[in-house]
């Protein structure tokens, strides 16, 4: 296995906007504190591929409705790999949780976007039995796997990332 990255969490005010966003009633107090409480993803086990992504708060999805996360966490990599996040697989298959875009993309160069790289994690409880899905604070919710690429011989791109989601499809000026 190769080492090919390092988590960190964004900066506190980025980390204070997404979040404020995703819980308007939180006072800054304790938007700080849930920051102060973020685990950086990590592996549960040496066989394990991926790196779990942990709830920031306590959550409630209920069948079909959607979330988006704010993870307060960050990826450096290097420019060989690209970060894939999926639903752990226990909730997967209890609840039909979903990553709203199917499996999560994170480029390497989306650590220097103007949003810091930070990355959200937009869940649907898609149960069809009508499970209420409950995440407890600190409890995995998504997991990431590092995955090396490579591109054709013939590649000629020479675009810069300024934005986070989907500015790889603006025209840059």
């Amino acid at each position: 296995m190769e080492r090919c990255a390092k988590f960190e969490k964004v900066s506190f005010s980025r980390f204070y906007e997404g979040f404020h966003a995703f819980r308007p009633e939180m006072t800054e107090e304790e938007i700080r504190e849930v920051y102060g409480q973020i685990r950086l993803p990590e592996r549960a086990t040496a066989g394990s591929a991926g790196y779990d992504f942990f709830a920031p708060c306590d959550i409630v999805l209920h069948p079909k409705d959607e979330i988006l996360i704010p993870t307060g966490i960050r990826v450096k990599m290097k420019g060989s790999y690209v970060l894939m996040l999926f639903p752990r697989s226990s909730l997967g298959f209890k609840y039909r949780l979903q990553l709203n875009n199917t499996v999560g993309i994170i480029d390497s160069d989306y650590f220097f976007a103007e949003n810091e790289g930070h990355i959200f994690c937009r869940l649907t409880n898609d149960s069809n039995r009508g499970k209420v899905l409950e995440l407890k604070k600190g409890t995995g919710m998504v997991q990431g796997i590092f995955v090396p690429f490579g591109i054709t011989e013939d590649d000629e791109a020479e675009g810069q990332r300024t934005g986070g989601f989907g500015s790889t499809d603006r025209k840059q000026d």
